[in-house]
């Protein structure tokens, strides 16, 4: 199939494409398209308008705040981020999820904040940003506000951002020293969509205990979700055998899982449990 008739405008600054967003009722943005320019070609999405942004160069790079913040161009390559030695030190399960993303002709097109906005419930950097409490930078030109993970992202392909709005960056807190971390999924071929995927963090405290632990589903629900129960039965031990045993079987609870042509909610459910313990084991070992 072909695209539905759209127009389509390339802004040059922030500004341009905010005004852009503003003026052009039914606009949608244009980053990497990876997810878009196929959405399109089934008429699966519709726009008015196609706003570029690829050439505002205001919306990529990395770079390390003086607060130890690790902050991320909206429009910044994922290819990018994978080679990026600076993320490989300031953010190490950024790095380590990069290669579990489509494969390399994707990454060398599709964008961080491009992922983020689509918002696909089997999607891993969402997962991250979650487990990270990473923070996403909103702009429009009534104003500019700041959203945590954990509001940004409200239901499958649903997201806090408003029709005007544009992510422009990615705050991910300073990485402690003492900091464990794993990526671990589940796909039916390596480039496939996560049938389920978790990610996690584990700060180990001076004397060994594990103190703030997140540990995050993906391609399980409607959206990244924090596996509470498994966190608690994590949370002040020093990540033995039986703590770890303990967090996988709690893994699960609580979980909504969908079912799809891809997986029984069930077998999701069995795969939260399987890829919890084998993440804390490879955090932790």
């Amino acid at each position: 199939m072909k695209p539905a008739a759209f127009d389509y405008v390339a802004p040059a600054s922030v500004d341009e494409a905010l005004a852009c967003l503003a003026q052009r009722e039914g606009a949608k943005v244009l980053a990497g398209g990876q997810s878009l320019v196929p959405m399109l070609a089934l008429r699966l999405a519709a726009p008015a308008w196609l706003v570029d942004v690829n050439r505002i160069a205001e919306l990529s790079g990395v770079h390390l705040a003086a607060s130890g913040e690790l902050v991320i161009g909206a429009a910044t390559r994922q290819r990018t981020l994978e080679r990026s030695a600076l993320i490989a030190k300031a953010n190490p399960l950024l790095a380590a999820v990069m290669p579990w993303i489509a494969h390399v002709q994707i990454r060398n097109r599709g964008t961080l904040g491009g992922s983020l906005a689509h918002a696909d419930p089997a999607a891993e950097l969402p997962g991250v940003c979650l487990a990270c409490d990473a923070v996403l930078t909103l702009q429009s030109r009534r104003a500019r506000r700041e959203v945590a993970a954990a509001q940004f992202f409200r239901g499958m392909f649903e997201t806090a951002l408003a029709a005007d709005e544009l992510l422009t960056q990615v705050r991910f807190p300073a990485w402690p020293a003492r900091r464990a971390h794993a990526f671990l999924e589940v796909a039916r071929r390596h480039g496939d969509f996560a049938i389920c995927g978790i990610a996690l963090t584990a700060d180990r405290e001076a004397q060994g205990h594990i103190g703030d632990c997140r540990i995050v589903a993906i391609g399980v629900e409607d959206r990244p979700v924090r596996l509470a129960a498994a966190e608690r039965m994590l949370a002040g031990s020093k990540g033995d055998p039986a703590a770890i045993e303990a967090a996988a079987k709690a893994a699960s609870a609580g979980l909504q899982a969908r079912q799809d042509l891809h997986a029984s909610a069930e077998y999701r459910l069995e795969l939260v449990e399987v890829l919890t313990r084998r993440a804390l084991l490879r955090a932790l070992r």
